[in-house]
């Protein structure tokens, strides 16, 4: 296999790449925690970053602005022009249209979205000019075979809020436009064929893959009941879990969010408190569209970030746990598997209807659409031998009701962490 080139922005210096020991990519751009200047984290959720497993160069996608969006308040953190990356679709697929939200964390405080904006997660003028399209974004039969000749799309995210703030704070010159960005972007596609599509797919992975949870029903609303609409939502289910202190690091964060960035009010439903709404285990059983949900059960971010982040962990007692799972004690272990069976918990009631999807492993990664080596190659996670690609398109295409749900660790035989191979190495100390 052909080495992976991991690269990411991480508080504005690089991280080195280290194959040799256990452990898989986290996200990026984080920002948004109290304590991100403490955490090094990292995603690949595909921004331009080719797979081992390509037998040759992925397809490279230009960057696109949306011209005319600052007419419409449509801005990214900084104000500069949001954009998208559009491959198009050929053949049979030239009418179906696949939408990937990037993610990239969130920013809660001024400090923080200020910080943001000197990054490719706020501000177009760093982001990537081309990026490659792997995983489910990948345009060859034999590494996508459901979704490889459809026109596939990636709207790149620099708002900080899952694409629904809509405030600014004008002190420090910051645009919470994430809904107004939202909107632009699928007038822009609409504008580009997405108007004739006779299918379309909505997907997110991590922070993006929450926000294809809260625009799910948005974007059934935007075509003919004629048309052919699912949502997918890769790592974008995050718990409100309690953390290793007793604590609730995700929920103090998310309040954060909500409420300096104005997205109260384009929440899908109204929660006894607003910062509920931004958890999907809140939401999921009245959204109406099919919906699949695509997440590790030791998610790593969420292990690692939520649920032991070094702010709650000050002597350091689940750093060779969050590292590798295997060195964690019984007692980790047991509180991780609380955490997986409150996911499995929170997803019961959802996943018995015929519409939806869910495809839960035992890996402990974060994305799993957009790296070629997991979406689907020889030796990618399965679960009952279906592997991820073959449960979507399955569940898409209505050929089989897709419910999997793997064993508990360290029952994962497809995994061993394999998913876990691109490695590494932590420039700061945890």
């Amino acid at each position: 296999m052909r080495f992976l080139n991991l690269w990411a922005l991480i508080l504005g210096f690089v991280s080195l790449v280290d194959f040799s020991k256990n452990w898989v990519p986290v996200e990026a751009g984080f920002e948004g925690f109290k304590f991100a200047q403490e955490e090094a984290i990292f995603h690949v959720d595909g921004d331009g970053l080719p797979s081992t497993s390509d037998s040759s160069d992925p397809k490279l996608v230009d960057l696109t602005l949306i011209q005319g969006a600052a007419d419409k308040g449509a801005v990214c953190l900084d104000g500069t022009l949001p954009g998208y990356h559009l491959d198009r679709g050929f053949g049979s697929g030239a009418n179906s249209w696949l939408i990937q939200l990037e993610g990239g964390g969130w920013c809660n405080t001024i400090k923080n979205c200020v910080y943001r904006k000197t990054t490719r997660r706020g501000s177009s003028k760093f982001m990537e000019k081309k990026i490659a399209f792997t995983g489910i974004l990948s345009n060859k039969s034999e590494q996508n075979p459901d979704f490889f000749n459809w026109n596939r799309v990636k709207l790149r995210y620099c708002d900080g809020a899952s694409f629904t703030g809509d405030s600014q704070n004008e002190a420090n010159q910051l645009y919470f436009r994430g809904q107004r960005i939202w909107l632009a972007g699928m007038e822009e596609l609409m504008s580009k064929g997405m108007s004739n599509a006779n299918q379309a797919l909505l997907s997110g992975c991590s922070a993006g893959g929450l926000a294809s949870i809260l625009h799910c029903d948005e974007f059934r609303e935007l075509f003919p009941s004629t048309v052919k609409i699912k949502c997918l939502s890769d790592a974008g289910f995050f718990l409100d879990a309690i953390d290793v202190s007793g604590g609730r690091t995700l929920r103090d964060m998310y309040e954060g969010v909500v409420s300096l960035q104005g997205v109260e009010k384009n929440l899908p439903q109204k929660c006894a408190d607003p910062t509920s709404c931004f958890f999907p285990q809140n939401l999921i059983n009245n959204i109406s569209t099919p919906l699949f949900l695509l997440n590790a059960a030791y998610d790593a971010w969420q292990v690692r970030v939520s649920l032991a982040p070094s702010s709650v962990d000050p002597k350091g007692l689940w750093k060779q746990c969050k590292l590798n799972i295997a060195n964690c004690s019984e007692s980790q272990i047991q509180f991780l598997q609380g955490f997986r069976h409150q996911m499995l918990t929170a997803v019961d009631q959802f996943s018995r209807k015929k519409k939806n999807g869910v495809f839960i492993n035992s890996c402990y990664a974060h994305c799993q659409s957009e790296i070629q080596d997991i979406w689907f190659a020889e030796d990618s996670p399965l679960i009952k031998n279906r592997g991820i690609a073959q449960s979507v398109g399955d569940w898409y295409f209505d050929r089989v009701k897709v419910k999997a749900i793997d064993c508990p660790y360290p029952c994962d035989k497809t995994c061993h962490n394999l998913v876990s191979k691109h490695v590494i190495t932590w420039s700061q100390s945890d």
